[in-house]
This record gives C-alpha cells, structure tokens and sequence, in this order.
C-alpha cells in the first residue's frame, strides 16, 4: 500500500503546531496502525529526520496508553483501540489525517501525546474502597448477586484511553467518570464511600476542566470498550441521591 500521511507536529506543549505530510510505501494491509507509525519512524531516522512521538504500551487493546484521532474519529475508522486497527480499513492510495486527543483537559505534551494525568487524579480521588490489608478474604465472603457482578464488570472493562473525551464535542469526562464511579458503587466492598465517591470523583472531573454532558453519545460509540451511555444517567442518580443526603453538597 502506498499512503499518504497528514500527521500532528508539536515539539513542545508551549510550541505551535501543524500538520506535516509524509509519503509512505509498502505498507502491509496485515500490518496494525502503531507498526505502520514505527515503519515511518524508522524511515525518518535513517533519513535523519525526528521521529514521531505517539503513546503505546501493551499493544493489546488492554492498557489504554495508544489514543489518537484518525481521519476525524477516536482510535479510527473500528471500534477498537489505535493498536488493533489493521491498515486493511483503509485503502491503497488514501490520505489518512492523524492528530491527537482535542481535549483542553488533555494538552498536547509533544506530536500525538497528550497528558491524560487528569484521568488519573478523577480515580485518586475516589475510585478505591476501604478494605483490611493482608491476606485476601474468601472468594464467597460478601456475597454478590450475579446481575451486580456483570455490571460491575462491564464498567470495570474501561481502560481510560481516553477516546470519549476525544469524541464528544465537548471534551466531557462523563462516560469515564460514571464508569469508575458504576464499577464500585454497585458492589457491596464499594458502600462504604458510596456517597463521598461520586462527589469526589464529579468534583474532580469539573475542576480538571473536561466539558458538560449534552448526551450526544458520541462517548459510547467511540469507547473501544462498550461502556454503555446508561452509565452517565446512574452515576447522575447516584449524585442527585449523595447530594441530597449530604445537605447539597457537590450540587451542580
């Protein structure tokens, strides 16, 4: 295959920005979106050129580190992540538009990387449950019912790549959010910081600077995970119901 690059150049987060065009061959259709970027980076450094700087870590859709926006759209053209897309999905010949996350909670750090530690500080301020050290209890200690194990389980699939922020035209951190906040609150190992988590965790994400939610459900159709858009409405009763309670506050 023969292609035609249009990738994000930034060489610093005070830098200004712009997109350079790299022609490209011999791009295998087998070959993922990540190993096409390493190929043209090995082609920039024989060249002697700068390669180009991307996040990737496990390359098996499990670890959230890849995320960029491809020919408009989080991750590319499939539902998955950046490291599963195979250049197959796109044809000999086309002119694929690669930038990064667009997200004022996410500046550019250099090139395709941008700074996700917003995510990291939403999670540090709720997403844990109180629980003794040491050995690990019985398996069937606390009893879950299974319909509240399968939803804390899907929630619990949210890899934080960051995608919905990505595609949701208001930079909201809404499906993240109501992800972590869903895993946790429904179990019973979660009850005891119920109420302080979602409060917490919805502070956090507002003072980080991510958008509203307008439910468009852009978020739900990127997430290369499948977090279900009924997250965001259970974790809006669960803040509804902790403000309440706690005499307002966190209202919104």
């Amino acid at each position: 295959m023969r292609l035609t690059l249009r990738i994000w150049r930034q060489r610093g987060p005070e830098e200004p920005g712009a997109l350079s065009v790299y022609e490209i061959e011999d791009i295998s259709p087998e070959m993922s979106f990540l190993e096409m970027l390493d190929t043209l980076n090995e082609r920039l450094i024989l060249r002697g050129e700068e390669p180009v700087a991307f996040d990737h870590d496990c390359r098996e859709g499990i670890c959230g580190a890849c995320g960029m926006v491809i020919n408009g759209q989080a991750h590319g053209p499939e539902r998955t992540t950046t490291c599963q897309l195979h250049m197959r999905h796109f044809r000999d010949g086309d002119t694929i538009d690669v930038e990064p996350w667009r997200a004022a909670a996410f500046p550019v750090v250099k090139d395709l990387v941008v700074d996700r530690s917003a995510f990291d500080r939403i999670i540090g301020s709720g997403g844990f449950v109180s629980a003794p050290t040491g050995s690990a209890p019985e398996a069937h200690a606390t009893p879950v019912p299974k319909p509240v194990a399968d939803t804390a389980f899907e929630h619990a699939e949210c890899i934080g790549c960051g995608a919905c922020v990505a595609a949701c035209p208001n930079g909201s951190a809404m499906l993240f959010t109501s992800a972590k906040v869903t895993h946790l609150n429904v179990l019973p190992q979660g009850q005891p910081e119920r109420e302080s988590r979602v409060l917490d965790m919805v502070g956090t994400m507002d003072a980080e600077g991510f958008g509203g939610c307008t439910n468009t459900g852009e978020c739900a159709v990127a997430c290369p995970k499948g977090i279900p858009l009924q997250s965001i409405s259970t974790m809006n009763r669960e803040f509804l119901r902790a403000s309440l309670k706690n005499g307002g506050r966190g209202a919104r």
